[in-house]
């Protein structure tokens, strides 16, 4: 198997060399030809005995004897049938005398494999078969490998039983797995192609003889004709493979060409330098195999490296992984190890990777890392943030994991998975088609709404519900402290998820207080006690805030803090509603910043809730769930709440906070992922 794997490796390689050789040409051969009965036109390399020195190759020589033309090779003398002069190749046919008269007999000859293999005159190709005659002692029931020869075996035969064996196409005879019964006697070739079921004739299949092909040299180049490097390299490339037994153990095999891996190579080697003889073209033929093997056998290194040496590497490897799960792990992975058969599932950074196409499309910014579309194995849509300017240490991302993975809500994003490789960190979401709350209703301003007041009343509902669940329904109370319309995403039904748990913290449920070292949020939703211990304890009202800014944002379509806004005399929304809903007329038209808006009901609803949302002393918000209720209560039920401090023009912009200096802010940050 080896050698034919060998072997068709150098056959690859050899057609490469005809390739790029059949370009080079040379002149042309001078007329000098001759016959002998039905053999005409015989020319060079061939020649006839009797013929000028200058004609043809004495390597080649022919015999013209009793009309017919014989050649001498193997050790015996062979009747030509015909001689063919293709462009590329040239050939003759020849058949054992033995067998050319019709008669019944036995080759004149024994020809054998390792005879064709050591001549430098011939060689035989494809297709052809050889056929061994055999001398059995009893009959053989093999009927389809062992053809009984009929006219050697008379009634009586006390000397055996004469048998052909034929052997596989362009391979040797196995005559080493004879019957028990069956002894070696000849070796002849046949060089017709037919299906097993034809050789009803042995003898008339072996009268149609086999084709030989020379090796052409030419030893006076002055004279004849100059082989092209195609003519010179073909000869020896054919040669050379069929060198290479393909059979092991073959009685005629070559040990040293079995176990030489490039055998077929420096046959062909071997080959072009016993024809130097050719002129101009021996030394670019010699190079150019010389090259193209070169990299011919650099290719087998690299096969060899990719099946035998590549398997090693990985079994190392899985032994060396083995080993390694075996010593002690860091925390998390010890945690991810006996948490692996919970959800969320578990990927390595090579799958991230793939489910995200190298992370070819990325859908958002933020300052926690990217955010980049991904598919799963089936087909399922996935959002993939990879974690880059974290500061989670491996407790922050156990309790992330570990919990935001259990959270099951419909007004919640599903954590579908997560990786963890040294520093590559990573967290997969399902995937939310239709974007971020905040391209609708921020598109809003001086247009018509995306959104019917009813739809972003269902809207709020939802992410009130997703926000309560966050602080009730889970084992421990999960504060996000970045609620703000970029974090809230629909789905095709525009159904509200809170997702980004960047900032979030765990904390459990008994307790009221989170220590927090510094603020979280965004620049207009951070709510105040983040900013100054002086407006209370960091809880869950915190959330409430930011909730409440986000409705009034909602409501109004217009941003509650801008940038670009220097001067704190500019509208700002809260203010400006809390004191339109203190007038009596429900239907009156006001103006907010030179732009003219009409208060409805639902809007009335949205803002009542917000302005609670936002009160100044944490004590003073409602709670999640109360906020829930309060949205689903009609807007005639619902008090006006005090004016939040921060909404009055005489108190402290918001513009100015960061310039409060207290003993509780020397250690405080504004993070923002805007």
């Amino acid at each position: 198997m080896k050698g034919q794997r060998t072997a068709c490796i150098a056959a690859s390689s050899s057609a490469l060399i005809l390739f790029i050789s059949v370009s080079l040409t040379a002149g042309q051969v001078q007329d000098c030809s001759s016959s002998c009965g039905e053999i005409e036109k015989i020319r060079y390399p061939f020649r006839l005995k009797s013929d000028p020195a200058h004609c043809g190759d004495p390597d080649h020589e022919l015999i013209c004897r009793g009309n017919r033309t014989i050649l001498e090779v193997f050790s015996g003398q062979y009747y030509v049938t015909n001689i063919s002069y293709d462009q590329s190749t040239t050939s003759i046919r020849v058949v054992n005398v033995n067998f050319a008269s019709g008669k019944c007999a036995l080759p004149s000859r024994f020809v054998s494999p390792d005879a064709m293999i050591s001549n430098y005159y011939y060689y035989m190709s494809c297709p052809y078969r050889w056929f061994a005659f055999l001398n059995c002692s009893e009959k053989i029931q093999d009927g389809r490998n062992y053809q009984l020869v009929h006219c050697l075996n008379p009634n009586t035969n006390n000397n055996g039983y004469i048998y052909v064996k034929r052997g596989e196409y362009c391979s040797d005879i196995e005559t080493d797995i004879l019957a028990p019964s069956c002894r070696f006697l000849y070796a002849v070739p046949s060089g017709e192609y037919l299906p097993d079921d034809q050789y009803t004739d042995i003898f008339k299949l072996l009268r149609m003889g086999f084709t030989l092909y020379p090796y052409i040299k030419n030893k006076e180049p002055n004279i004849v004709k100059e082989l092209t490097v195609a003519n010179m390299i073909l000869p020896c490339i054919k040669g050379a493979i069929r060198d290479t037994p393909s059979i092991r153990g073959s009685r005629y095999s070559n040990p040293n060409v079995l176990f030489k891996p490039f055998s077929v190579q420096i046959s062909i080697v071997h080959c072009l330098y016993y024809n130097r003889g050719i002129n101009k073209n021996f030394l670019p033929a010699l190079v150019l195999t010389s090259v193209l093997l070169a990299f011919t056998n650099l290719a087998i290194l690299v096969i060899v490296g990719r099946f035998v040496f590549g398997p090693l590497s990985i079994f190392v490897f899985l032994c060396h992984h083995f080993w390694k799960m075996r010593v002690p792990m860091d925390k998390i992975e010890k945690f991810l190890r006996f948490q692996q058969n919970l959800e969320p599932a578990r990927y390595s950074y090579p799958d991230i990777v793939s489910m995200t196409c190298n992370f070819k499309v990325k859908l958002g910014q933020g300052g926690f890392g990217s955010v980049f579309r991904g598919d799963l194995p089936g087909g399922y849509p996935v959002a993939v943030k990879m974690l880059g300017n974290t500061k989670f240490n491996g407790d922050d991302f156990i309790s992330e994991v570990s919990t935001i993975g259990r959270i099951h809500h419909l007004n919640v994003v599903r954590l579908v998975g997560f990786c963890s490789e040294g520093s590559k960190r990573a967290l997969v979401y399902e995937y939310m088609p239709n974007g971020s709350l905040d391209k609708y209703i921020f598109s809003a301003i001086g247009a018509d709404r995306y959104f019917t007041m009813e739809k972003l009343n269902e809207i709020a509902l939802g992410v009130a519900r997703g926000i309560d669940y966050l602080h009730r329904g889970c084992d421990m109370r999960i504060l996000h402290f970045d609620i703000k319309p970029q974090n809230i995403l629909l789905d095709q039904n525009f159904n509200p998820k809170v997702s980004d748990f960047g900032l979030a913290r765990l904390y459990p449920k008994d307790y009221s207080i989170v220590t927090v070292s510094a603020a979280r949020g965004t620049i207009g939703y951070i709510a105040p006690e983040l900013v100054s211990r002086c407006f209370g304890a960091v809880s869950n009202k915190s959330d409430v805030y930011s909730f409440g800014m986000l409705l009034m944002e909602m409501a109004g379509a217009r941003r509650n803090f801008d940038r670009r806004v220097e001067n704190s005399s500019q509208c700002y929304y809260p203010s400006w509603i809390y004191d339109r809903l203190q007038q009596t007329e429900e239907s009156e038209e006001v103006e907010i910043c030179s732009a003219a808006i009409e208060i409805d009901d639902m809007e009335r609803k949205l803002c009542k809730v917000g302005l609670w949302c936002i009160q100044t002393k944490a004590s003073d918000r409602p709670s999640m769930s109360k906020v829930v209720e309060l949205l689903e209560a009609d807007t005639d039920t619902l008090a006006l709440p005090p004016k939040p401090f921060l909404s009055s023009s005489h108190t402290i912009s918001i513009t100015r906070q960061s310039d409060m200096e207290s003993s509780d802010l020397t250690e405080l940050s504004i993070i923002s992922e805007e």
